[in-house]
C-alpha cells in the first residue's frame, strides 16, 4: 500500500465570500519531489498553510505524515521542515544565535550540514539578523529548515528572493537531500526552470483545484503541440484526443494535446488525409497549455 506523506481530499478554504481552494485532491507519496506551480493568487500559499495546520480548512481534509494537519503533534512537527515566503527571524540575534535557538528544538540537528551551508551561501555567523538582505534572510530560512534533515520538507516560493547563483545552490541542496529517495519535498514556485531542475513531479493549481499532478517525464511525453496541414476543413476537434488548445490559420491547424501517442500522426493521416508535425514543449509551454 502506498504511503502518502501529503494528502488532501476535497480541501476547501474560503475567506469570507471568497473561495480560494475549491476542492483540492492531492496525494504525494514518500520520496516524491513535487513542484507546485500556479499563477500569483492561485492559492499555493493557502494550500500550504492548510497542509501545515496554520489555517483551518473550510471543508474537506488535509493530512501530513498520516495525521490530520490541524491536529499535528510535536512528534510530527519534528519530522517537518518549512520555509515561508517571508522568513521570520529575531532581529536582535546574530546568525549563530538563530541557528543555536532553532537547533535546540531538534534532537537530530546536523551541525556539520548547517555549517557547510552557511559557508557555501556566504552567511557570516557573526552577522546580525536585523541587517540581513531579503535574499540572505531567505537563505538562512532554508538553512534552518534543512538543519534537522526533515523527512518532509515544504517550501513556499523558496527561491523568490534569491539571485541566480544562490537559487542554483539551493536547488542542489534540495537534490542532495532527496537523493536517498526517503525524503518528500513539496515546493511552490512560479519559476518553471526550478521545477525542471529539481522536481520529479509537477502539480498545477488552477481555479482552486489541482488541475494536474504528474511525473515530469511522462508529462513531456504526453503533452505535445501538433501543427496539422492539408485537412481542408475536414479535421474536427473530436479527431484529436485530449485537446487543450486549438487554433486555425488558413489551412494550418495548431493543436496542443495532453493525450499524445506515437501512432497519432499516422492515424490522423489515414483518417483525415492530413500531415502532422509534432513539437516538443518545455515546462513553461505545458503550464500555459493548461490555462
Amino acid at each position: 500500500m502506498t504511503e502518502f506523506l501529503i494528502e488532501t481530499q476535497g480541501l476547501r478554504k474560503s475567506f469570507g465570500k471568497v473561495e480560494v481552494l475549491r476542492g483540492v485532491d492531492l496525494a504525494i507519496p514518500r520520496g516524491e519531489v513535487t513542484g507546485l506551480l500556479g499563477t500569483n493568487g492561485a492559492g499555493k500559499s493557502t494550500l500550504i498553510r492548510c497542509l501545515l495546520g496554520l489555517l483551518r480548512p473550510t471543508g474537506g481534509t488535509a493530512s501530513l505524515l498520516g495525521c490530520t494537519s490541524w491536529e499535528l503533534a510535536d512528534a510530527e512537527k519534528s519530522r517537518l521542515g518549512y520555509v515561508a515566503q517571508e522568513v521570520q527571524l529575531f532581529a536582535s540575534f546574530r546568525v549563530r544565535d538563530m541557528v543555536g535557538y532553532t537547533a535546540a528544538f531538534y534532537s537530530r540537528w546536523d551541525a556539520n550540514l548547517v555549517r557547510e551551508l552557511l559557508e557555501r551561501w556566504e552567511l557570516p555567523e557573526s552577522k546580525s539578523c536585523g541587517v540581513l538582505s531579503a535574499g540572505e534572510r531567505q537563505k538562512l530560512g532554508i538553512v534552518l529548515a534543512l538543519g534537522h534533515r526533515p523527512e518532509l520538507l515544504i517550501l513556499d516560493e523558496p527561491a523568490a528572493s534569491l539571485d541566480p547563483q544562490a537559487r542554483r545552490l539551493f536547488l542542489e541542496s534540495v537534490l542532495q537531500l532527496a537523493a536517498d529517495g526517503e525524503r518528500t519535498i513539496l515546493f511552490s514556485t512560479h519559476i518553471t526552470s526550478d521545477i525542471e531542475r529539481a522536481a520529479s513531479h509537477l502539480a498545477i493549481l488552477q481555479g482552486g483545484v489541482v488541475r494536474l499532478h504528474s511525473d515530469l517525464d511522462g508529462l513531456k511525453d504526453r503533452v505535445k503541440r501538433l501543427r496539422i496541414t492539408g485537412g481542408g476543413g475536414r479535421l474536427k476537434a473530436e479527431d484529436v484526443p485530449g485537446v487543450l488548445k486549438w487554433s486555425e490559420q488558413g489551412e494550418v491547424v495548431q493543436v496542443t494535446t495532453d493525450r499524445y501517442s506515437p501512432d497519432l500522426p499516422q492515424r490522423l493521416h489515414e483518417q483525415r488525409g492530413v500531415e502532422v508535425l509534432v513539437e516538443d514543449l518545455n515546462l513553461e509551454d505545458v503550464f500555459l497549455a493548461f490555462h
